[in-house]
């Protein structure tokens, strides 16, 4: 009979391959339980067991892919396997995550079809892409001189008005003003009247 704490010490190098990684183990038992500490052997002891359980639900999975002709075991050559080892409260578990992996791998063949069923290299849509840019640059480049060479005649043509309006101002003014207050020269023929009067 081998002894308890024999079972307890890590593996030597060679099983070491077949466990759970500790860092993951850890992980688990820290998310389950955060707030008590587990000693290192209780530590390895889950790991012990967990790996036990895995290698029993394998080999039973295998099994059932041999009395079914199978050289892959699929998912419900594990579902089967934990019904024939009585631990049905673990198939529900199981089936969920088994449809929520479906789900996942489900979506990541429609996204990686979508590039597929276009029969275009990745390289040749990012040229068409890059090219696509190019052009949108090019035309907002065209629209915005297009928009300032407006810009430019619009004030042109009012500045040409204001240069027009002044002459046509400047004559309005003239005709707004009264006539007795417009000074005027005095002509070379007033002052000869003048010399007549004396």
């Amino acid at each position: 009979m081998s002894n308890p704490q024999e079972e307890l010490l890590p593996p030597s190098a060679e099983d070491d391959e077949l466990t759970l990684p500790r860092a993951s183990i850890n992980k688990i038992i820290k998310e389950l339980v955060p707030t008590v500490r587990v000693a290192n052997e209780s530590r390895e002891l889950i790991l012990n067991c967990c790996s036990e359980f895995i290698h029993l639900i394998s080999s039973e999975a295998n099994e059932v892919c041999n009395e079914r002709s199978k050289k892959t075991i699929n998912a419900e050559h594990v579902l089967e396997a934990l019904d024939r080892l009585d631990f049905h409260d673990y198939k529900q578990e199981a089936e969920a995550v088994l449809n929520d992996c479906k789900e996942v791998a489900a979506k990541r063949r429609r996204q990686s079809t979508r590039l597929e069923n276009l029969g275009i290299p990745e390289e040749e849509l990012l040229r068409q892409q890059q090219e696509l840019f190019a052009r949108a640059r090019e035309e907002q480049a065209r629209e915005e001189q297009q928009q300032w060479m407006s810009m430019q005649a619009a004030a042109v043509q009012q500045s040409n008005a204001l240069i027009q309006q002044r002459p046509q101002n400047q004559q309005h003014q003239q005709q707004l003003k009264p006539e007795g207050s417009s000074v005027s020269k005095p002509s070379e023929d007033d002052d000869d009247d003048d010399d007549d009067d004396y």
